[in-house]
This record gives structure tokens, sequence and C-alpha cells, in this order.
């Protein structure tokens, strides 16, 4: 009445009414409908009939729900067979069944079968000699949970969390009864587990964590995560830790807030490394300088020194503000919105897997975010609906601006870094991203359909992070080579069945032509239409020509071809090479992808 701690108040018959009818809400409404539905049960059904529902439906702790299940649970005999210590334990422990179930409970559990005995001898139900010959009975071992192994641990952590937060109770959820529907897809999961067995490396895995998570555009709906190898050997789930930098897959935010200023995806931009911004001097990934190079090719190759100088020019605190909007918690670790600085756009936060899929999931919906949920719908004992879901969204950013972007992560995909995901055979947009030191990389991808999150980290036995080098053969581990390879087949998977859609168009103009200049040789040469006009560099000629040298017979003597010797890391061809993660890739043992498009690196 006057509040404080609870404690119980009920009949019996009150109990299995609550139980079997109404739910655990700790309030004067529900405390009103017990007493009238258990005084309506008492005038229809005997005290006798009563308790044999109530022992067949309450929870009795170990997963035991009813007086059999639990006879199993404790005593590994059916209720017909339970001798009076067995049944004393049993009673005792309906007092508090998540306290007393467990090994740490024993002594808790011992006093409370002494008051059962004791009270059993005061009724007569037991005799003097009955009561002093008792011994507290052997209990089975507690069984490993194995039905939480694999992934099924971490889904249900994740369900539950959720319930508790809707304002279920503890008690309520793990008693028993509730038919709870997830956002869960079978398919889809069973895609994660086997993507990152197959398309995940196999060698140098010691420490390695792999993070997925795939949300559904538009709804908020989770439809699949990886958490880890295994629930019941490590109960950190992967796909909702904050820990793994991000890298380049921030990028996007800042080509959100560029497109909110007007700022075209053919504007040009210092592509040179190093190259310092305010005071910062930023790298690109080798140390690869490009020149002039236009926001959209910027994107393609994610080249860090000219997105650094754009994020300078539209701010940070815009950026900051986009990466806020598309759903990236204010609160995900290294993002501090009092000091933010121009590292920003290089991923030195560290956001989930399910909050990168349903932030680039805001793009898929064409500006449109939603909240994630993992629960649908819950349905109490008797069948009554307790809970549904429904989609919670907001608009982020103007269709155009999201379809902008769209169009820039599709070209990364069909030009640039992500040229692995080319191989899903259906339009798809993302965005690498590789950390310093190689600790963590990303590949973030979308369809119209869905929006998933793959990444990489590596930590040594304190959890500290390391180098990821030497993972699955590989001397550097970017986001186009595992992540997207992960990605891909997981996408591949989860999509089996269902159309194949096209993203929406961009506004018009947004398209930038491939090919485009970067210089000119002098001001009357004409520029492709659709192309930025870049800066003017007049061809340089000798002042007093030098003679061309010839041969006996008068002809020009020419010099002795030279080969054509690719740069380290870059493929020979114009075209983007793709990551093959497949044993019969490398025969020899050697590095499992040909060599593709520089990635990104964020300096120290």
């Amino acid at each position: 009445m006057t509040g404080g701690s609870t404690q119980g108040a009920s009949t019996i018959t009150q109990q299995y009414a609550k139980n079997a009818f109404l739910t655990q809400e700790r309030s004067w409404e529900r405390k009103i409908r017990e007493a009238l539905l258990a005084t309506k049960l008492e005038t229809l059904v005997s005290k006798d009939e009563i308790l044999e529902n109530y022992l067949n439906t309450i929870y009795f702790g170990r997963g035991a729900d009813g007086i059999e299940a639990a006879s199993i649970a404790y005593f590994g005999v059916p209720a017909s067979e339970l001798t009076l210590e067995q049944g004393a334990v049993l009673a005792a422990v309906i007092k508090s069944p998540s306290d007393m179930a467990e090994e740490d409970g024993l002594a808790r559990l011992r006093g409370r079968w002494e008051y059962v005995l004791d009270g059993m001898l005061e009724r007569g139900w037991i005799s003097e000699r009955e009561r002093e010959r008792a011994t507290f009975p052997e209990i089975l071992d507690v069984k490993a949970k194995n039905r939480l192994g694999g992934q099924t641990g971490f889904l249900l952590s994740m369900v539950e969390t959720e319930l508790i937060n809707l304002g279920f109770d503890e008690t309520e959820i793990q008693r028993g009864g509730l038919r709870i529907t997830s956002t869960f897809d079978r398919k889809a999961q069973r895609g994660a587990q086997t993507a990152v067995r197959k398309a995940g490396p196999s060698s140098g895995t010691d420490g390695l964590r792999i993070g997925l998570a795939s949300v559904r555009p538009g709804t908020g709906e989770i439809v699949a995560i990886y958490g880890g190898t295994d629930f019941i050997t490590d109960q950190i789930n992967n796909a909702t830790r904050q820990f793994a930098q991000a890298g380049s897959t921030f990028k996007p935010f800042a080509l959100t807030a560029a497109a909110e200023q007007g700022v075209p995806l053919s504007s040009l931009w210092n592509g040179d490394s190093p190259a310092t911004v305010n005071g910062y001097t930023f790298n690109n990934y080798g140390d690869r300088s490009y020149g002039p190079v236009t926001l959209l090719q910027a994107t393609e190759d994610s080249i860090n020194s000219a997105y650094v100088e754009m994020e300078e020019q539209v701010g940070v605190d815009s950026v900051a503000d986009a990466a806020l909007r598309a759903g990236v918690p204010a609160d995900t670790p290294g993002m501090d919105l009092d000091a933010l600085d121009l590292t920003f756009v290089l991923g030195t936060a560290s956001p989930s897997a399910v909050t990168m899929a349903n932030s680039y999931a805001t793009f898929a919906a064409q500006g449109t975010r939603a909240d994630t949920y993992v629960v649908s719908r819950v349905m109490g004992p008797n069948g009554g609906l307790l809970y549904e879901a429904a989609p919670a969204t907001q608009s982020a950013f103007d269709p155009d601006v999201a379809n902008t972007v769209t169009y820039a992560l599709n070209r990364v995909v069909t030009h640039g870094t992500g040229g692995t995901a080319r191989a899903l055979g259906r339009p798809s947009a993302g965005k690498t991203g590789t950390t310093d030191d190689n600790k963590s990389a990303w590949f973030v991808g979308y369809t119209p359909q869905l929006a998933t999150a793959v990444f990489m980290a590596k930590e040594d036995a304190d959890g500290t992070p390391i180098s990821m080098a030497g993972t699955g053969g590989l001397t550097t581990v970017t986001g186009g080579s595992f992540p997207a390879a992960i990605w891909t087949l997981f996408m591949e998977r989860a999509l089996d069945g269902q159309p194949v859609e096209e993203f929406p168009a961009p506004p018009d103009g947004t398209k930038v032509p491939d090919n485009c200049p970067t210089s000119l040789s002098s001001e009357f040469e004409e520029v492709p239409a659709g192309c930025p006009t870049p800066p003017v560099i007049p061809e340089f000629t000798n002042e007093f020509p030098v003679p061309t040298p010839t041969d006996e017979f008068g002809g020009e003597v020419l010099p002795p071809a030279t080969p054509i010797t690719p740069e380290p890391g870059l493929s020979q061809s114009p075209d983007v090479s793709v990551f093959d993660p497949s044993p019969e890739a490398t025969p020899t043992g050697g590095e499992v992808f040909a060599p593709m498009p520089t990635e990104e690196a964020r300096p120290e």
C-alpha cells in the first residue's frame, strides 16, 4: 500500500488467474481484475482442479514450466515417482525459482525445504518419524544450456532485452507461456552463419571478431545478425557491441552534408598525399597521390585528402549532424560532439554493426530513418495480444539527397573499392572502411530491400585491439576483402527468391560521366558535357628543338619499347579486381585476392 519492497499477497487461485490469463504488470487495475477473475473461477472450478492447473503452468526455474517438466529437470523422474523429500524441494522452489534453481541458491533452497516439511508436519500431512528421517535429496546438476549454442543465445538475449525495455517483467518472460514473434528471418539468419563460415578467413583467426547485422529499410526490423562463433563460449554480441572503429564507412555522412549544401559530385578536390588542411596532415591509403579528383572519384577510391578538404568546406558539424540524423547514436564511443575535428570523416568513432546497417538503411529508404527492433508481436498464455510493434520512422534527408548518396555508393561497387560486391548480381551500393594499423575492416552496403553491415576486428587476451595482419593469409585485411565477400554471400542467401529492384534515379545533373579530364592543355580545349572544368596546364615545349635522330636511310629512330609495369597494389585493368576468398584461388597458399583499387586508412 505504501510502496517499498513488494510482497506476494495472492491466493493460489489469484496466482493461477494471473499466470494463465493476465500479465505480471504491477498495477491496481491488474490486481482488481485478478481478484474478480479468481472469484469467478472458484464458482466454476473446484480448488483441487485450480491447484492442478496452477502446478501445471507455473515456472519452477531451469527452463521448466509445470510440475512434470520440473520433476525431470531437478530429479530425472516423472512427477508420479517423486519422493516426499523431492516433492518438498519442488514445493520450496516455487517461492523464488529464478533464485533457488541455480547452484548459488542451494543454501536458501535447503532452508525453504525445511520450512515446507515443518509445515507438513504441523498440518498432520506427514508423521514425526517421516520428518525426522527426511534428508535433503540429491539434485541433478544444471545441464549446459546447449539450446543457446551458436547464434540462438544472441538472438534470445536481444529479444529478452527488448521485452524488458517494453515493460515486461523478467519473471513473466522466464516463466513461459508468452508467444513471442521476432523480426529475425530464418533464411537470412542461416545465410549469415553460412556466409561467415564460407567467405570468412580460416587461418590466423586467434582473437578475431566478426560482426554482421542486417536491417530492413523503412521499417527498422533486424532480420539477421551474426554475434560470434558460439554464445555458450562467449556471450559478447559482436553485432551490437560498439568497439570497432568505422573507418571510411563514415564518408557517406560527409557526402550527405555536401549534397545538402549543393556541392556536386563533379566538384574538384585535392587528391594528393600527404595533404594538410587547417593544420591537420593526412595520408591516402598507400600514400598514393591522385592529383585533382572529382568528389565522385574520391568516393569510389576512398581518397582521404579529398574528403578531409571537402569536410573542412561543408563543416565538421554538418557532417556529424548528418550521421546523427542517419541513425548513429550521439553517445557512440569515439564520437565526442563537443570536440569535433577533421578526423571525424575518417571514422574515428566505434559504432555497432546494427547502427551502421540501420544508418545506411536510411539512404536505401530514400531518406526515411526507422528505429530498429527485434520484437514484432507478443501473445499472452490465453492467446490475447499483449504487444504489437509499429515502425517508428521519421524523415532524415530529402529523397534527392539520399538518392545522390546512393548513386555515388553504387559507383563504389561498380567502379571502386567495393568491387567484390558486384558478384551479388543485382544493384547494390556500399562503402568500404579500413582503419589505422589494420585493426578493423568494414563493408556496409544495401539493396532497396536490405541494408547490411559486416566488420572484422582483432583483440588480444586483454581485449586490446591489435592488427589483423596475417588473418586469412593477407598482409592487410581491407574492407573490400573478407568483409565484402561475407556481405555478398549473405545478401545472396538472404535475398534469394526476391525480385531484383533498381535504385531510384538521382536528381538530374547528378551523374558524372566516366573519364572526365583532370586538366586541360589549353583554355580552348573542350570539356565533355557533364564534366567539371579542370585547371589549364599548358604543354611544355623546349625553346630550341632537338633534332630527331635518323638512321642511315633517313628514317626516324624510335627508342626501345619499355614494358609498362603497374604500380604495386593496383590492378592492370581499369576495371575493379574482385576479392575471391575461395581456397581454389590460392593453390600456393599466397594472398587470396587479386590486387584491388587502393583503400583508405586513417592516419595516426
